[in-house]
């Protein structure tokens, strides 16, 4: 579970936008800087730091518009806001080549095994799986939102938008590994 690390930020936001969305903002930025330099410090090279950049890159963001623009009816949208962007981030790494959980994978995986096919597939699909669900989730939270359905909807969806694409996750490297297997005989 070392990739849910990457969305910590994410999480400190959530919680403290209860207290305002500047504070969220400020609360993601702050966790979100806070990994990535800790991260380079120890000498995690900026390939498999992308959602990690993505997200600073994100909070600062939002941090200086929720500043200047407290009152912004954004600020009701903060969730699909979010999810769109992490969406983003997948589907870019995905048209780039680059996956964004290959990074996350190759502080788990042996170094031997991150030039093979199967590897790079694994990380193509599960990185597809993420895209789909956030962009999902952004969609129904932004459907949520525009309605005025409260907590009560977007909880249980944000709940599901992380759980499935992590319960995916936990599961599939290791039957596309098996099946991998299974069909090299």
């Amino acid at each position: 579970m070392n990739y849910m690390r990457s969305f910590l930020p994410w999480i400190a936001f959530a919680v403290v936008s209860s207290y305002g969305w500047q504070w969220g903002a400020v609360a993601g930025l702050v966790v979100g800087a806070g990994l990535l330099i800790k991260d380079r410090k120890a000498g995690v090279t900026g390939d498999s730091l992308v959602l990690e950049s993505s997200t600073a890159c994100y909070f600062a963001a939002l941090t200086a518009l929720a500043f200047a623009l407290p009152d912004s009816g954004l600020q009701h949208y903060g969730g699909a806001m979010s999810l769109g962007w992490l969406a983003l981030t997948a589907w870019v790494t995905l048209a780039v080549g680059r996956p964004f959980t290959t990074g996350i994978a190759k502080r788990q995986a042996p170094p031997a095994v991150w030039n093979t096919p199967v590897f790079r597939r694994i990380n193509a699909v599960i990185t597809s799986v993420w895209a789909a669900a956030f962009t999902a989730t952004a969609a129904g939270l932004a459907l949520v939102s525009a309605e005025g359905l409260g907590s009560g909807v977007s909880v249980p969806l944000q709940v599901a938008g992380f759980a499935l694409p992590a319960f995916f996750t936990a599961r599939y490297p290791e039957r596309a590994r098996a099946r991998f297997m299974q069909e090299a005989r």
